[in-house]
């Protein structure tokens, strides 16, 4: 469909023939660019109460890290004697870049202003003639102290660099990890202590139910036990915990066989194992084929 030539090129709607008007997705206004779109809808001119804040957009050209750094710039891009440094024209540029921030930051222009009080003090000194000390020899350039200051900082900002520039790890690479998944043999749960301290709270208080008041003198032996234990465990793939004390014996025989087990746990002789958490425990021989 064409547009006749004699249809206003005017940003007013009431304007627009009554066909193009009322045509569907039509923008009202015909030939201008649109400046931006809100919500889909394109936009030609601005809004009148559109507030900008004065810190919405900067540009920084360079960035300084403090008053050493500026005026090691200033002297470097200049290709200034840093030995030699005239200090009219480098305290002149430092000044102007100290205004410049102050009318923008001025808590920022505070670091700056002991720097520049102190390149005035300095440029004043070197205007006095100079003098000579009890020795006759001449009195200390003023600048040597600023010069040592400068050279410090440039060692300092180099040897900085050179760290920056080494590969860091998190940063630059990362560590490759790769996780193998062996599940050739069952891995059973570990035995935590304090469930093996609430399997022997049972078996002790099972035995104080049919203790005798008899008292007997019986040697008994920890390597004895032992080989008793192992032979329980010789045709048994899995051995209940309970079932390897004798509590008809009395209290002594059942100490002794709770040292004779962890002692063939320590000497690796004998697994001490369980299905899940809260399971029943079980002993068995380590070096049973399971």
């Amino acid at each position: 469909m064409g547009l006749s030539a004699d249809m206003p090129r005017s940003g007013d709607p009431s304007l627009l023939p009554a066909g193009v008007k009322d045509m569907p997705g039509m923008p009202a206004v015909i030939d201008q660019v649109a400046l931006a779109r809100l919500y889909g809808e394109p936009l030609f001119a601005m809004p009148h109460d559109l507030y900008i804040p004065p810190d919405a957009l900067k540009v920084f050209l360079e960035a300084f890290e403090g008053p050493l750094d500026l005026l090691l710039y200033l002297i470097r891009k200049q290709n200034f004697n840093i030995l030699d440094i005239p200090m009219a024209a480098v305290t002149r540029q430092y000044l102007a870049y100290v205004d410049e921030i102050r009318s923008t930051n001025l808590e920022l222009a505070a670091e700056y202003l002991l720097m520049a009080a102190m390149l005035i003090e300095i440029k004043s000194r070197m205007l006095l003639p100079p003098k000579k000390t009890a020795e006759g020899q001449e009195a200390e350039d003023p600048r040597a102290e600023l010069v040592r200051r400068l050279l410090e900082y440039e060692q300092i900002k180099l040897a900085a660099h050179q760290l920056n520039s080494i590969p860091q790890f998190g940063r630059d690479f990362l560590r490759a990890q790769v996780f193998v998944e062996q599940a050739l043999q069952p891995r059973f749960p570990d035995v935590s202590v304090v469930d093996l301290q609430d399997a022997w709270r049972d078996i002790v208080k099972r035995a104080r139910l049919v203790q005798h008041h008899v008292i007997t003198r019986e040697a008994l032996s920890v390597r004895e036990h032992m080989s008793i234990v192992l032979r329980k465990l010789q045709n048994n793939r899995f051995v209940e915990f309970e079932e390897l004390f004798d509590t008809t014996r009395g209290m002594p025989v059942l100490v002794v066989t709770f040292i004779a087990m962890l002692e063939l746990c320590k000497e690796g002789l004998v697994d001490v194992t369980q299905a899940e958490a809260f399971a029943p425990i079980y002993v068995r021989l380590a070096y049973t084929q399971t």
